[in-house]
């Protein structure tokens, strides 16, 4: 643990040996003092600090004597306070000088002193955490100061630009203080600057390109403050950098590559980055770190091998991202790992064995991913309609209520708890904080004057992600009180008063508070604030979850005092609960009640047995399929959408009509109905029910059941939030929000793995056969999931020609498909295809003509390729919000998908590896020998058959807004259509290929 607690030592852990080696230097020269008196002009400057500060000093007491009130040994048991005078005697003619001013910790609540100007040997000022108020004295730009701390105060303003002129200044530190405005660049003429730390303040603007003459920085931390921008790519000239921490900076992603370039890194902190999301940067080099931070940083794709090669790394934590794929054994490999935290990504699943089977690390947090295993007791031997806890704190009875004891000491990230009906989740570790169980737990000795002070003596801490899970709760709808009190901040002229706690709380993964800082909304510290919240239960589980984002303080009264606070939590349900027991004399009178009439009730039976036979066969046939889902009765169904009440219908698709319907434990849900008047009938139902229930992955619509009661086929889905693509895109109701680059790209390649799964990863293998923007639905916070499986089928390989209907949108079919019916797993590659195009474009392929001689979306996209001007077609409202390296990529990708020949459309894996921009994009050029001439006299066939079927087209799309669950199926004037313009686009192609020299498409290596 002591190589473990060594990764934590920080800014101030670094001053203070560098101070110790001051100290024992100085002693020598302390001592004597007999040889020489300081000079009156610098007893005068002491007299002058002191009045300026508000510091009393015993002048009748030489300054540079051993005496107590001018020296104060650093001692472990005080180690935020320090009052020493350090001078040197070894001048020639025996004459001392002030070098060193300690003053820390003691509450001095003047101004910083203008007066230090005259003690002009002073090389030393440290005046953390005090009290003191205003800015930093112009005078100073004179100063020959080497180590300047003024951290943990009040000071306000902009840093001055003439901090620049202290060339001398090796280590500056003004944190947690109310520094405004952005940081000059004169700041970068301090060329022989080792440490800066400017966290917690509220400063703004860029990073001024200025600071790359810094290059001897071993340390820079600029932290909670409100920077505009990307992390510049200009780090890389920060060579000699060992610790780096950027957390709720302000800044934005990406990571820039030019990171890898600092190889000295052994501490690399950047979390809370918004804006362009990016894959796992390459770290390869930094075979040094002992500390990796990447939290929050919108990092996407596979956890990369790369982390294998820091054979020292001891903490890592990459949790709220959206890291995917499996937990490869190389994290096993590396043996002094003490913290891992991989918390609310995308992976999944097996858990590897050497987690399961209880790993010797401190803490190991994989919760909120989508691994195969559940931590969760698989039963519960009695539901509970309310529960309180004293977060914290010891047993405590509070009128009727008596609130558990929450009392287990130091983190606790466990993967199987050890609770039936509650677990808590503590991950994290305190920056510059000793592990120790009172971190984890704040207590309050003094007398709290409040009601109900014993739910407040004790609070429960959490450096980074405080988690409570309550289990084994009735369904239904719960009113949820979470109580706060601040007592370890103070509330008074002193720098206990000056942190700043900052954190988010979530319920039900929802974000109910965000930036909450107890003091403030409470008015003062000792204070209570109670916020109430509705949280709907469902499957019998409610989450609780406090996070800290990086912002506040993290040194102030002293570091490892920040992150979330909790004092005792109540959740009550809002509806009455049932009778434990239920009585056993109403069990005997419903016994009586049931004997009596029992003959009657058999006659009834035989009577009716034969007229509702044939239904139970049906049904039971349904009920017997290995379906794996929820069953809901259709009296729950009837309930949950009113009584289907028009209001409530939000698509018409294949099968029949869509509804939107809220459960009883308040679930959201979309239900379809399968259509009386639909000729689809129950093979159609299972082959889709089957399918979608063995199916789980995170771009693919989730299944939560289905109602199979009398004549009703019903399925019950998750309810997306963002409606479809095609919505959101181009719909006839546009979205309020333009979707943003990132998002798109996002949305992209998640359909694109949703595809590589149906068709590569699954244990069937599945052609959707419709893939289009409007059967790609967005969720909440706007991810990609693929709807619509109703005309799936099982790629049986002998047996590819379909000889039925063709199934399918116009636009989308691949043409092998549409016009002789030949079905592959490369007809939704094509579609797909479509689909990238119209993301980056944001038009429909068939209802936009940018004038009369182009047919599509796609036959423009294709002139603008052969021309060189991709980037025209992306969406103008994007304005220049974009990468264009991105959007190149992501059109070449869509032309390479919808290349005529099935053979050379890449796999859908394939894509997604080029779309990542892990492998190379082929150039687009395809050989003449793929088309026919002839096709001259096509054109005014098509122009002829548009005019005449305009209405028809526009059938053919369900409404923008509904929810994708159907199908289209193209008649056959609609594929006359559709050859039309497929004829039209092969002679576009053709004239292109006029100009182009013949080549085949190679596909790279899948490897």
């Amino acid at each position: 643990m002591a190589r473990h607690s060594a990764i934590f030592v920080t800014t101030f852990s670094s001053v203070v040996i560098i101070l110790l080696i001051f100290i024992s230097t100085e002693a020598i020269q302390v001592q004597a003092q007999a040889a020489g008196r300081l000079p009156v002009a610098e007893v005068v400057a002491l007299k002058e600090i002191a009045t300026q500060l508000g510091k009393a000093w015993n002048f009748s007491a030489d300054p540079c004597s051993n005496d107590v009130s001018w020296f104060t040994p650093l001692s472990r048991a005080t180690p935020l306070y320090n009052n020493s005078i350090f001078c040197n005697c070894s001048f020639p003619g025996g004459d001392c000088h002030v070098v060193k001013i300690f003053l820390k910790g003691q509450d001095l609540a003047g101004v910083l002193p203008s007066a230090i100007t005259k003690l002009p040997y002073l090389t030393t000022l440290d005046l953390n955490r005090n009290y003191l108020s205003g800015n930093i004295p112009r005078e100073w730009a004179s100063t020959k100061l080497e180590f300047l701390a003024i951290s943990a105060n009040r000071l306000t303003g902009k840093i001055p630009s003439y901090l620049g002129n202290i060339t001398t200044l090796r280590i500056l530190s003004i944190e947690s203080n109310m520094f405004s405005g952005s940081i000059p660049p004169e700041l970068g003429n301090l060329v022989n600057m080792e440490i800066l730390v400017l966290s917690a303040n509220n400063l703004t603007g860029n990073l001024p390109l200025a600071l790359t003459n810094l290059t001897k920085l071993t340390e820079l931390r600029i932290s909670s403050n409100n920077f505009i921008g990307k992390i510049p790519s200009f780090i890389e000239s920060w060579k000699s950098l060992q610790k780096l921490e950027i957390q709720a900076s302000g800044l934005q992603g990406p990571i820039p590559s030019t990171i890898s370039a600092l190889k000295n890194l052994t501490e690399l902190r950047i979390s809370d980055l918004h804006g362009e999301g990016s894959e796992f940067p390459q770290l390869n080099e930094l075979t040094k770190l002992k500390l990796l931070m990447l939290r929050d940083c919108n990092i996407s794709g596979p956890i990369l091998l790369g982390l294998a090669a820091m054979p020292d790394l001891e903490y890592l934590d990459l949790s709220f991202n959206r890291l995917e794929g499996i937990l490869s054994t190389h994290l096993e490999g590396l043996t002094d790992l003490e913290n891992v935290y991989l918390t609310s990504n995308l992976l999944f699943g097996p858990v590897p064995d050497w987690i399961k089977n209880g790993d010797t690390r401190a803490e190991i947090d994989l919760s909120r991913n989508n691994f195969t295993e559940s931590s969760l007791p698989p039963t519960c031997r009695d539901t509970l309609y309310s529960l309180h806890i004293n977060c914290g704190g010891r047993p405590t009875t509070i009128g009727s209520i008596t609130y558990e004891a929450d009392e287990e000491s130091g983190a606790a990230a466990k993967y199987v708890p050890n609770r039936e009906t509650w677990e808590i989740s503590n991950t994290g570790k305190f920056v510059g904080a000793n592990r120790s169980a009172s971190n984890y737990i704040a207590q309050n000795f003094s007398t709290l004057k409040m009601v109900n002070s014993e739910l407040y003596t004790r609070a429960r801490l959490s450096p980074l992600s405080l988690t409570y899970y309550v289990r084994c709760l009735g369904n239904g709808n719960y009113t949820v009180k979470l109580h706060f009190a601040e007592i370890v901040i103070r509330d008074n002229r002193s720098f206990y008063s000056l942190g700043r706690r900052i954190f988010d709380v979530y319920i039900q993964e929802k974000r109910v508070l965000k930036d909450f800082d107890i003091v403030k909304e409470a008015q003062g510290a000792d204070k209570v604030i109670i916020k109430d919240f509705k949280a709907a239960v469902k499957a019998g589980t409610l989450e609780i979850h406090f996070r800290w984002a990086g912002k506040g303080t993290t040194s102030v009264p002293k570091r490892g005092i920040y992150g979330p606070l909790i004092s005792a939590i109540d959740v009550e349900s809002d509806f009455k609960p049932p009778i434990p027991g239920g009585g056993k004399r109403k069990k005997l009178i419903v016994a009586g009640a049931v004997v009596l009439p029992l003959f009657v009730i058999l006659v009834i039976v035989g009577t009716i047995w034969w007229k509702v036979h044939s239904r139970a066969v049906k049904e039971q046939e349904l009920l017997g399929l290995d379906q794996q889902t929820g069953v809901f009765t259709f009296r729950q169904i009837k309930a949950a959408t009113n009584n289907f009440d028009p209001e409530n219908k939000i698509g018409q698709g294949g099968f029949g009509s869509v509804y939107k319907g809220t459960l009883s434990d308040g679930t959201v849900v979309a239900v379809k109905q399968l259509s009386s008047r639909s000729k689809q009938g129950n093979r159609e139902f299972l082959n889709e029910v089957g399918m979608i229930s063995a199916l789980q992955h995170p771009n693919l619509v989730r299944l939560y059941g289905c109602c199979v009661e009398r004549n009703q086929l019903l399925l019950v889905y998750e309810y997306m939030e963002n409606n479809s693509l095609e919505h959101n895109l181009f719909g006839k109701k546009r979205s309020q929000f333009i979707l943003d680059w990132p998002t798109r790209q996002r949305i992209c390649i998640g359909i694109a793995k949703g595809l590589a799964f149906l068709q590569e990863e699954s244990a069937l293998r599945i052609v959707h056969r419709d893939i289009k923007a409007a059967n790609v639905l967005l969720d909440k916070d706007l991810n990609p999931k693929i709807s619509d499986f109703g005309l799936a089928k099982l790629d049986e390989e002998e047996n590819t020609h379909i000889s039925t209907r063709v199934a399918g949108t116009i636009g989308y079919m691949a043409p092998e498909y549409a016009l002789w019916g030949y079905l592959t797993h490369k007809a939704d590659v094509y579609s797909f295809g479509v689909v990238a195009l119209e993301i980056v474009v944001g038009k429909s392929n068939m209802k936009f003509r940018p004038d009369e001689n182009f047919v599509c979306l796609l036959d423009w996209a294709l002139v603008l390729h052969q021309k060189g001007d991709l980037l025209k077609l992306v969406d103008e409202r994007l304005e220049s919000k974009f990468s264009k390296k991105e959007a190149v990529r992501m059109i070449k990708v869509a032309l390479l998908c919808t290349n005529p020949s099935p053979s050379l459309r890449p796999t859908m894996s394939e894509a997604v590896r080029m779309l990542e921009g892990r492998a190379a994009v082929p150039e687009f050029v395809m050989g003449q020998s793929v088309y026919a001439d002839g096709f001259g006299a096509l054109r005014n066939q098509y122009d002829q058959i548009s005019q005449a079927n305009t209405s028809g087209t526009e059938s053919l799309s369900q409404p923008s807004d509904a929810p994708r669950t159907g199908s289209s199926s193209a008649s056959g004037q609609d594929l006359n259509l559709y050859v039309a313009c497929y004829q039209l686009l092969m002679m576009r192609k053709f004239a292109i290929l006029k100009k182009l020299k013949s080549l085949s498409y190679i596909m790279p290596n899948a490897g």
